[in-house]
């Protein structure tokens, strides 16, 4: 399996600190963003990564390289101007071959995911208790999280391992999913796509699977929840 982390945002909530340096270099907790994720990956035996970029692109692919310091191999899908994330994904196809990929956001931090667990969930969906026959297999597999603060009425309703556009109990989606390239053959390459709209689509089929993801999780959209992360996870004490 590969992966695409997605790394072409301007960062606009961000600044001024992605004025100079792009929003997956960001260190947490003394490492970039995006680094926590490639060596994620690489634990999980998932090494060919495609990264996608448009602001300060240079400056990630100076800073990874071609993936070798981390035992990954790496190849960049460079935008110019960001497509957004459907439009980075179709411009990224001939990188990603045929094959399910799993598909992360650059900003967000999940130190202790597990991406072993994503290489066969669109052929084994009968492992999650959501067996499909062929013509209504999945094309998606979500990881929903708890709605935090910012997003408390939630993206997707989870039933059963089924993902749904309205019901209840509704979850955040954590930016970490599973996705067959066909179900963007709708979006020519260089065109900009957000990836939401063919979620949905698909959603209201009933082709959309996914689960909650329990472990730590964090949106690092604000300079304010950048700086939570990063605060000392013990007080200093006073002499």
């Amino acid at each position: 399996m590969k992966a695409m982390i997605f790394a072409a945002g301007r960062g606009e909530r961000m600044r001024p600190l992605t004025d100079a340096c792009p929003k997956p270099l960001l260190k947490v907790r003394g490492r970039p963003l995006i680094v926590w994720h490639i060596l994620n990956l690489v634990r999980a035996g998932i090494t060919d990564i495609v990264i996608n970029h448009a602001h300060l692109g240079h400056m990630i692919e100076e800073a990874l390289g071609d993936g070798s310091q981390f035992g990954a191999r790496i190849a960049y899908s460079a935008e110019g101007t960001a497509l957004e994330t459907a439009g980075g994904i179709a411009r990224a196809r001939h990188l990603l071959g045929d094959e399910p990929f799993v598909a992360i956001a650059a900003d967000i931090y999940c130190p202790h995911f597990d991406f072993s667990k994503v290489t066969d969930v669109l052929e084994a969906n009968d492992v999650w208790g959501n067996p499909h026959p062929q013509d209504k297999r999945d094309v998606a597999w979500l990881y929903l999280v708890k709605n935090p603060p910012h997003n408390q009425k939630g993206d997707f309703a989870l039933n059963s391992f089924s993902i749904a556009n309205d019901g209840e109990p509704r979850h955040t989606f954590s930016g970490i999913g599973v996705y067959r390239p066909e179900m963007f053959d709708g979006v020519k390459p260089g065109d900009k796509a957000a990836l939401a709209p063919i979620l949905r689509e698909y959603a209201a089929r009933g082709l959309v699977g996914g689960e909650v993801y329990r472990g730590d999780w964090t949106d690092v959209g604000t300079p304010e929840r950048l700086e939570q992360l990063n605060a000392p996870l013990f007080p200093a004490r006073s002499t």
